[in-house]
């Protein structure tokens, strides 16, 4: 089994049998680290349709150096919202190779939808101006077990 499609697997069924209330804050979701350049961040993976679709929700704070990743079976449009969300965030619309494709900063409580400029496999959602502050734009790679290529091929590994 590739690496990329084993992580994802173990990270789907670690993920399976969590079941939160609709309105508590989802805090046990499994971590993973992810690089910014020369910044780490400790994020909680959404892997599920009912963790993506919790996301953030509900949440009073977050630590600076913590997010979300949202993990998506597929590429595609994405699109987020802030419905239940207390937290002012920025998403990052990130394609397969970690290469960050827009960000867009959200408003708690809306439902303003801020899409992807085009199909990405996953978003990462960090406090508003986290990115901003650290000189992070459009076009700027993240790194972690997610975005790894395939050596063999130079690709992302499925």
């Amino acid at each position: 089994m590739k690496p990329l499609a084993s992580f994802f697997l173990t990270l789907t069924l670690l993920c399976s049998g969590a079941s939160h209330a609709q309105d508590t804050a989802q805090l046990d979701l499994p971590r993973i680290k992810l690089t910014a350049g020369m910044y780490l961040v400790d994020a909680q993976v959404a892997a599920t349709p009912g963790q993506r679709s919790t996301g953030l929700m509900f949440r009073r704070q977050m630590p600076q150096a913590e997010g979300m990743l949202f993990v998506f079976e597929q590429v595609g449009q994405q699109c987020f919202w802030m419905k239940n969300t207390l937290l002012p965030l920025t998403a990052a619309f990130v394609a397969e190779d970690g290469t960050i494709v827009n960000l867009a900063d959200m408003t708690p409580q809306s439902t303003d939808s801020h899409c992807s400029a085009k199909p990405v496999r996953f978003v990462l959602e960090m406090n508003r101006g986290w990115f901003a502050r650290k000189g992070i734009k459009a076009g700027f790679k993240l790194g972690g077990p997610p975005f790894k290529p395939d050596p063999k091929n130079g690709t992302i590994a499925n």
